[in-house]
C-alpha cells in the first residue's frame, strides 16, 4: 500500500501532507480523515495556518528501525514516533512577516495500533486518532515523563479529544493504562528529535 493525500482541511489550518509507505499491513485507515484530525488539532493548539506537517503510515518494521535509530529502542515496533522541526512557532511570524514552516513529521504505525486499541482507547479508529493527538501535542513540545508533566498532556489529549471527535470508545487515561505504558511503552519520543 502506497500512496500520498495533500491532506485536504478547511481553509484557515495548518497543511498536512500525509502518506501511506506500507507494504505489508493491510489495517483498514482513513488517512484523509487522520490528516484533517491532525491539521484540526495543531489549529486548536494555536498553530498558525501558514504551518506544515506531515503525517506517515508505516509498517511496523520500518517503525520499529526508526525507533531503534532515534531513541536507541530495543528494535521493537511502536504506534507512532513524532519528530518536531521547525517548532511550534515560527520566528518569521512572531516578527510579523507570515511564513511558511515545517512543525514536524508524525509517523504512525496502523498495525501496533489495532493490537493495542481494544485494551486502549476501545477501537482502531477512537485509537489512531489519539496516537494523532498524542504526537501533535509532542511536537508542540509537551512531554509525559514526570507524572505531573502527564496528568497535564492526559488532561490537554482528553479536551483535544472530546472536542475534536466526542468521547472515545473506552478511557484511555487511566491509572492502568499509565501502569501498562510505563512498564511497556508504545509512544516513545524521538530523543531530542519529538514522539
Amino acid at each position: 500500500m502506497s500512496g500520498n493525500s495533500s491532506g485536504a482541511v478547511e481553509p484557515g489550518v495548518p497543511s498536512v501532507r500525509s502518506s501511506d509507505n506500507r507494504k505489508d499491513d493491510r489495517t483498514e485507515v482513513d488517512l484523509d480523515a487522520l490528516s484533517e484530525l491532525f491539521a484540526a488539532a495543531l489549529h486548536r493548539e494555536g498553530i498558525s495556518p501558514h504551518a506544515e506537517a506531515s503525517l506517515t503510515l508505516l509498517d511496523p518494521d520500518e517503525i520499529a528501525q526508526l525507533k531503534l535509530h532515534y531513541l536507541d529502542g530495543d528494535g521493537s515496533a511502536t504506534d507512532v514516533l513524532s519528530f518536531p522541526m521547525d517548532g511550534a512557532i515560527c520566528p518569521e511570524e512572531s516578527a510579523g512577516g507570515p511564513s511558511t514552516w515545517m512543525v514536524g513529521d508524525l509517523l504512525l504505525c496502523p498495525q501496533v495500533a489495532a493490537t493495542q486499541a481494544p485494551e486502549h482507547a476501545g477501537n482502531l479508529d477512537d485509537e489512531l486518532a489519539l496516537l494523532v493527538i498524542h504526537g501533535t501535542l509532542h511536537l508542540l513540545g509537551w512531554d509525559h515523563a514526570e507524572k505531573e508533566e502527564r496528568n497535564l498532556m492526559w488532561q490537554r489529549e482528553r479536551e483535544l479529544f472530546e472536542a475534536l471527535r466526542g468521547a472515545p470508545e473506552r478511557d484511555p487515561w487511566s491509572e492502568q493504562d499509565y501502569d501498562r505504558a510505563a512498564g511497556n511503552s508504545q509512544t516513545d519520543k524521538a530523543g531530542g528529535l519529538g514522539t
